[in-house]
């Protein structure tokens, strides 16, 4: 799933693994995100978009429409 969260993740000027303990996730996790090799589950989309203060939909690309 396409995402803008590397070019998020930058802006703030954290590493992968300042984000994944943020979300509470692995630095593993986060550079799957990014690399698009795995889409997040429901929840973890949305602990994302809380974190940036923006919509699901802002971050992540639906590849539905």
């Amino acid at each position: 799933m396409r995402n803008q969260l590397k070019l998020l993740r930058t802006e703030r000027g954290w590493t992968q693994e300042q984000l994944g303990q943020q979300l509470g996730v692995s630095r593993q996790a986060v550079n799957a995100l990014e690399t698009e090799k795995h889409d997040p589950s429901l929840d973890l989309a949305y602990r994302v978009a809380a974190l940036f203060d923006r919509p699901v939909e802002a971050i992540f690309d639906n590849p539905h429409l």
